[in-house]
């Protein structure tokens, strides 16, 4: 199926995030009504368990705000075991045994602490157990029955696209037809998605209302890329298998039937990772910011005397989603800098100009090359940090006239806080000379996070800036 051109062409750095994903009303309403069924079923459970069985004094079956914390808790374990997902997960019938089993316990274990000699009968204990587990299996049973009848009338299936290989399709298709949820509205083949056709082939995405959008391995080059765009664009990108598949960093299987697909996570560090990441900074950065409380007073005293001019250097950088904030930096060249910058320009050492690099940069006063030498004149953008505007790792935070000569592609490394250090840092920090090197080493980063990253590249920064490698 051919796509027609459309001339609108997104921009990246526009920094309007993502669009809310497509097809999330219908996973919303999904989630209720399977959540208004477990309820219901529970209830259920519970007043049969508290009719049929031994009567016992106890404020558990008088009093109504003990149900709710009795289905608060088989509610949130249920959901803690990802039975709530679509697909095999909410059919996981060994896995709502567990969960609800487990909320059994939990609850007892509530009650004991609560007050031990007043909760319910054993035969009441039993009794919702058994019929908490049976109503709540029955009522899935009876979602996907409705769910399967439903469909093969058309009816609740996600619209979806097909990206593949001329020999891949039909069995491409078989697979996807075999999940029985999606209804595929077109066909096309790999050229759509080069880097002269791809916008356009996302604009008639979003024009025709797709959800999700199946991609063979064979037919998407510059992964990572492509996932971005497809994640800014609110469209589910489904990486179909091949015999030769390689695993991707953080990449996320699911099932189609019985077939093992992958998702390529967006380039970003979000959710949970985000404020592991967030409280680290934090913490660490109060604590530095006391420990060189002192160094601070004598960097300050130490400019003043070498030059005239301020202490502090504050320029406009380009930070998380494009957004620009003011970075903070001991001062260490003569006030008018950023004026004779221009002039210098055909000296510049970076080969693709995107970075402006200069090994005697005749700027540079005395003391501060010292402070740059060893790092000294970051110190101050413990202060972003503290703000939220930085992390302590990631990718470095550009001037306005650096991200202004950005690729498309670039833009990805703007998606995660910029950092004080990085792995471009630690890895040649100025003997880099090729900025596409730097942003694979900053997608690097990004698609490997973890906190222990982040600790590693902190204690290499200490060996660098001790080493003086690189720096200038």
């Amino acid at each position: 199926m051919a796509i027609p051109v459309v001339s609108l062409k997104p921009d990246l750095r526009s920094a309007k995030g993502t669009t809310i994903q497509r097809g999330l009303a219908i996973k919303l309403l999904r989630l209720v009504i399977l959540i208004f069924l477990d309820v219901i079923a529970l209830s259920l459970a519970w007043k049969l368990a508290v009719f049929y069985g031994t009567p016992l004094d106890s404020p558990w079956t008088e009093k109504r705000s003990f149900l709710l914390l009795t289905l608060i808790v088989e509610i949130g374990m249920i959901a803690s075991q990802g039975i709530y997902q679509a697909g095999i997960h909410r059919r996981n019938y060994p896995g709502l045994l567990k969960a609800v089993s487990l909320s059994e316990v939990f609850l007892l274990l509530i009650a004991f602490l609560y007050e031990p000699n007043h909760y319910v009968s054993r035969s009441i204990f039993l009794i919702f157990w058994f019929l908490s587990v049976s109503f709540v299996c029955t009522d899935r049973l009876i979602f996907d029955v409705v769910t399967r009848f439903l469909r093969k009338k058309g009816v609740i299936r996600y619209p979806a696209f097909l990206i593949t290989e001329v020999r891949e399709k039909d069995e491409h298709i078989r697979l996807i037809q075999q999940e029985n949820c999606y209804a595929i509205q077109g066909i096309d083949y790999s050229h759509c998605l080069d880097r002269a056709n791809r916008d356009e082939t996302l604009e008639y995405l979003r024009q025709h209302s797709i959800v999700e959008v199946f991609v063979s391995w064979n037919s998407i080059k510059n992964r990572l890329y492509v996932c971005w765009c497809f994640h800014t664009a609110g469209i589910t990108l489904r990486i179909l298998p091949t015999q030769n598949i390689l695993r991707y960093p953080k990449s996320v299987s699911w099932m189609i039937g019985e077939v093992p697909c992958l998702s390529i996570p967006a380039p970003i560090i979000a959710g949970t990772d985000f404020w592991i990441k967030r409280c680290f900074d934090l913490c660490a950065s109060i604590i530095l910011l006391l420990v060189f409380s002192p160094l601070y007073f004598l960097i300050a005293l130490l400019i003043k005397l070498d030059s005239s001019g301020g202490v502090f250097f504050k320029q406009e950088r380009i930070g998380l989603h494009s957004k620009k904030f003011k970075i903070w930096k001991f001062r260490t060249m003569v006030i008018n800098a950023e004026n004779l910058q221009k002039s210098l320009e055909a000296r510049n050492e970076v080969k693709d100009g995107v970075l402006f690099k200069l090994t005697n940069d005749p700027r540079i006063t005395k003391i501060g090359k010292f402070l740059r030498r060893y790092s000294l004149d970051e110190l101050p953008q413990l202060f972003n940090v503290v703000l939220g505007e930085m992390s302590l790792v990631g990718p470095r935070p550009l001037p306005i006239r650096d991200v202004e000569k950005f690729h498309p592609t670039h833009f990805i490394r703007q998606e995660v806080l910029p950092g004080i250090t990085g792995l471009w840092q630690v890895s040649g920090r100025s003997n880099i000379d090729n900025f596409e090197d730097a942003v694979k080493l900053d997608l690097k980063y990004i698609e490997n996070w973890s906190l222990w990253l982040d600790v590693n590249i902190l204690l290499k920064t200490v060996k660098v800036v001790l080493q003086k490698t690189g720096a200038y």
